[in-house]
Parts: structure tokens; sequence; C-alpha cells
């Protein structure tokens, strides 16, 4: 009997849906039907390719409602949250690559050296193959939906692999495949869980691009390197808030809730570990917590997605608060009880040997550190294994500058939060153990090409000066080079007859 795949609601535990799972021996066979539709889609002009996408973004408007519903159902978020950071970012980066596309495909003309006047140079672009993505549970929808894009953009073919935790995204965008009249196998969607992925990683693809934990990037890097297929992970983060005693304290406290407690502390980018200078960290605290006891449940605070998510999130606050941490807001973990649904919690006296200061914990959890000297937080900052984003909040724009540029992470915002995800413009990225490579920007598609660098000459003349023969000719050449690399422009016109005369030769 084939193995059936039951979507439940995270919050309630209502069977959404249920369907086959895509059994292992099928993956050849996908393979094969995606690297057939790559042919076809590949010849396609690129503004054919950008035509499909175009009415992916005008069905995603037109039918705005019942998609955010989906992502309610299939995550517990609420619906802002699932309107503005699941999908609208889709219908962003959609419009973003509409624009700039042409741009970044288009053949790059660049200089050619002094030596080998006569020639041109350019670089050119050209799709991978079938590109395998493999996308998580916490934004679903929107870290599905943009690699997927970007890769049909740059002219490849696609096989995704949703989140088993929320696989009934997975057929809302086979759903608006089939609604765009998107070509056959063009995009096929792979449903199951680990051990079906597992199988993709090891099929054929042509390039790998995934969004989950360090543990399995660090499995899929690995497997990837040994047939040298490119590959792009997103992984996890333990990102810093720097909070200095100039800062605009209202909204850094405001900024502080929102970032560590959006989606339930479900994101990659979450503000894990606030530092604030000494000078502020009471006032700052009490406004914090004013603040956090103000949100509401299920309006405000949605529900957790990932079950499992629930035991590591309660590890790590009895972990702090075995080793003296305090708990300020929220519910002690043994009062949790069954739901999914669990109160932000923020903790203070935390100690640097504390879970919630050295593992990434993806829950509604804010643990709240002191410090007193610039260079002190920023080794704090900087003290673990992840580097994903951060941010640093003050006034003194000098200071912001400095501080930024010493951290050790793929993205930065000052006196804000989480936002640079979000700028389609802007490449997005970790680096240590956050990740390796980076989409969004013109980065996010050119991560699914294989560039070509072309030198091109007009092949009239009969030799080139470093051709053979030799004789006599190191004098001259010699001459040539010191003159060019001396910038003394006036000796520019005798090197160009002295090469050309070195050529007739």
């Amino acid at each position: 009997m084939k193995n059936v795949l039951v979507a439940k609601h995270p919050a309630t535990g209502e069977t959404i849906d249920q369907w086959l799972v895509t059994e292992e021996m099928q993956v050849p066979d996908m393979y094969e039907k995606s690297s057939a539709a790559f042919q076809f889609w590949s010849t396609r002009s690129l503004e054919t390719r950008l035509s499909f996408i175009k009415k992916m973004k005008h069905h995603l408007l037109e039918n705005m409602d019942e998609i955010v519903d989906e992502i309610c159902a299939a995550t517990g978020k609420v619906k802002t949250e699932a309107l503005t950071a699941d999908l609208m970012p889709v219908i962003d980066i959609i419009q973003h690559y509409e624009k700039r596309a042409p741009k970044i495909l288009k053949r790059k003309r660049v200089s050619t050296p002094l030596l080998f006047v006569g020639k041109s140079s350019y670089v050119d672009y050209f799709p991978l193959g079938t590109v395998l993505v493999i996308s998580p549970w916490n934004y679903p929808f929107q870290l599905s939906m943009t690699p997927v894009i970007s890769a049909l953009i740059a002219g490849n073919s696609v096989i995704l692999k949703p989140s088993e935790v929320t696989p009934t995204i997975g057929l809302l965008i086979e759903k608006i495949a089939r609604e765009v009249n998107l070509p056959k196998n063009i995009l096929q969607v792979a449903h199951g869980g680990k051990e079906l992925g597992q199988a993709l990683v090891s099929g054929n693809p042509d390039s790998i691009f995934f969004t989950g934990s360090v543990e399995t990037g660090r499995k899929i890097g690995v497997e990837a390197s040994k047939r040298f297929i490119p590959y792009t992970l997103e992984l996890g983060g333990k990102d810093p808030m720097i909070v200095f005693e100039d800062a605009a304290l209202k909204r850094a406290v405001n900024g502080a809730v929102w970032g560590a407690f959006t989606n339930a502390g479900q994101v990659c980018m979450s503000i894990e570990r606030v530092y604030v200078q000494q000078g502020i960290a009471g006032e700052f605290i009490d406004r914090l917590v004013e603040e956090t006891k103000n949100l509401k449940m299920g309006e405000d605070i949605g529900s957790l997605t990932f079950p499992h998510q629930k035991d590591i999130i309660r590890d790590h606050v009895l972990d702090a608060l075995e080793k003296g941490a305090l708990l300020l807001t929220g519910q002690h973990p043994d009062y949790w009880g069954d739901g999914m649904y669990i109160e932000p919690m923020i903790l203070t006296n935390i100690t640097e040997d504390m879970k919630v200061v050295t593992e990434e914990t993806f829950g509604p959890v804010m643990p709240v550190i002191t410090f007193l000297k610039e260079e002190e937080v920023i080794e704090k900052a900087n003290s673990t294994e992840f580097g994903l984003n951060a941010s640093v909040w003050t006034k003194d724009a000098a200071k912001a500058n400095r501080v930024t540029s010493k951290l050790v992470t793929g993205s930065a915002v000052i006196n804000d939060v989480l936002v640079s995800v979000a700028n389609p413009h802007l490449p997005f990225g970790g680096v240590k153990n956050s990740g390796t490579g980076r989409y969004h920007g013109d980065e996010g598609i050119y991560i699914f090409t294989r560039q070509m660098s072309v030198m091109k000459d007009a092949g009239l003349k009969q030799r080139e000066i470093n051709w053979y023969p030799y004789d006599n000719k190191y004098g001259k050449v010699r001459t040539l080079i010191k003159a060019y690399f001396s910038n003394k422009k006036q000796l520019a016109a005798l090197m160009r007859s002295g090469i050309k005369q070195l050529r007739k030769k």
C-alpha cells in the first residue's frame, strides 16, 4: 500500500488534506522528465519565460486572500504575517526580476588588455539544467517560490521538495503552475520526507538550493561536492541586536519585540540575542516587558508550526532557568500543556554558556544581555558559529558604521531588524554555519547560471605578438610593458604602434 501524506492544522490538529507521497522509485523518472522539459524551456526567449512569471504575479494578486488562508492553515501564522512575510516578498521578487532580469542575463562586455588590442571580451550566461529546491516549513511559500522563480527565469527546469511539515504548500504551488499554464514538467513538486529528499539529492540535479538546518545543509554540501554540483545553502542564525545608550529607546524596544517574536520566533533571522548597554538596561527591559505583555495570542502571535520545535524551545528555556536565568514574561515550560501556542518569553540574568546564547532556539524567546563597552559587545556578537544577520542601534552614524563593519555576518541592519532580506535588490545569505552562496539581487539569478567568458578576434591577422617566433621580440615587448604599467600617457601611441608592428612580423 502506498504511503499517504496527511496535512494537519498545527494549532488545531484538524486534518486539512491527504494525498499520496512521491515514492523514491519515481525520482529517476522525475529527473528524466525535468531534463526533457529543460531542453524546451531553456530555448525559449527570456521574454517568453518572463511572460509566465508575470502571469504568476497576477494570479497571486487576484487570489491573495485564498493563498493567505492556505498559508495560515499550513503554518498556524496570523494572517498579517502570512500576507506581508510569506506572500508579498514573492510578488516583490517577481516584479523586481521583471525589470532587472533582462539586464542581469544580457551579455556583459568587458575590457580587453592593451596587449590584445583589436580583440573583444564578454561574458555570457546560460542555465544549468535541473535545479533541485528543498524548502523549509517556517516560510514555506516564500522560501519555495523565490528560488523556484529565480531558477525558472534563468532558463532552468525545477524539482521542488517542500517540507513535509507544511505539505499543502506544495499542492498550492502545483495549482498555481497549472493556473498560469506553465509548460509541462518545467516545475515538478515531490511530496515526502527526509528519505525522499535524500533520494533527490543523490539523483541527478544540476544544482541544489537548500533552506533548512545546518546538519542537513552540511550533508547536502558534502554530497554535492562529490559530484561538483553547484549548491546554495541558506541555514540557521543566532542573530544579535546591539542597543547602545544613545539609541532611540522606544523604537529599539518595539523593534526588539517584533524582531524576536514575529512568526512566533520561527525565523532564521529572528533576534535571538539582545545586547543592551548597561546604562539603559533597566529602562529598556521594563519597556520590553510592558510591550510584550500587550501582545495578543492568535492575533499578534501565531502558533508554532512543527511539534518537534516545541521540544527544542523547552530544552533551551529549561537549560537557561536551571543555570540562573530569570523569566520575565510568558509561562514556565512546565505549564505549557499540549497546545502549539507559546506565550513570548523574555529572559534576563543570562550567561554565555546557556543554549539560548549558543544554539538556534527558533521560537518566541528573547534573552537580554547587558554590556559595557563597544569592543566587548562586538566580541560577544561574533562569538557564535552563526553569521546570518545582525542589527546595530545608535543615533551615531559613525559608530553604527564602525560596529557594523566589525560584525561577521552576511547581512546587517542599522536601527531596524530583519528587513535586509525583504529588499530584492540586496543579495542575501550567511557566513560561517549560516550557509554559503547568495540569492536575491543579481546574484539570485547568477547562482542558477553557468558563466562563459569569451575573447573574440576577427581572425584577420596572421599571428599574435605572443606567438612564435620569439626572436628579437623581448626588448620591444619589455619596453611596451614598462611604458604601459608606468602610466606614461605620452607613450600610449607608441605602444599601439609597436604592438601593430610586432603582430605583422
